[in-house]
């Protein structure tokens, strides 16, 4: 069998609990067919990048699939026929990662959004004290203020 990790999202006016539905109706549809979800995870309510069928936000899953091509298929023609799925994407992959994925790890476990890595912190204190200013431009400046 193949494995495969799918991303869902459903419309914003479902609430979590119906989307989560959702998500286990399509998991049934994978494990009818012969196939397994090694792991699903609901990611929340996030605002899209752009408006898709009139919505600003949607509720995203992700499933990690291993199963038969046809399981796949059959998922994904359930997905396009539902309502309440604004889009889907499924990709083939070689390998499934059994830890959580980005969207669901910590802050501190991802890094700050501040973090300079290698670089590290700014230090401003290391260029030492400011240079005088040169006595024509502070001449220059207080004729004009003057």
């Amino acid at each position: 069998m193949a494995l495969y990790e799918c991303v869902l999202i459903a419309r914003q006016d479902i609430s979590a609990a119906q989307a989560e539905q959702l998500s286990e109706q399509f998991a049934q549809i994978v494990r009818d067919n012969g196939g397994t979800i090694a792991k699903s995870e609901y990611w929340g309510l996030k605002t899209l990048t752009y408006k898709i069928k009139k919505n600003r936000k949607g509720h995203y899953t992700l499933f990690n699939i291993d199963a038969p091509a046809a399981a796949v298929a059959e998922m994904e023609r359930n997905m396009s026929i539902s309502e309440d799925v604004l889009r889907f994407m499924t990709v083939r992959v070689d390998a499934l990662d059994a830890n959580p994925s980005a969207m669901m790890q910590s802050r501190n476990e991802r890094g700050e959004r501040g973090d300079r890595g290698d670089r590290g912190p700014r230090r401003f204190d290391d260029r030492g004290p400011r240079p005088p200013r040169r006595q024509e431009n502070v001449a220059a400046a207080e004729g004009e203020t003057a």
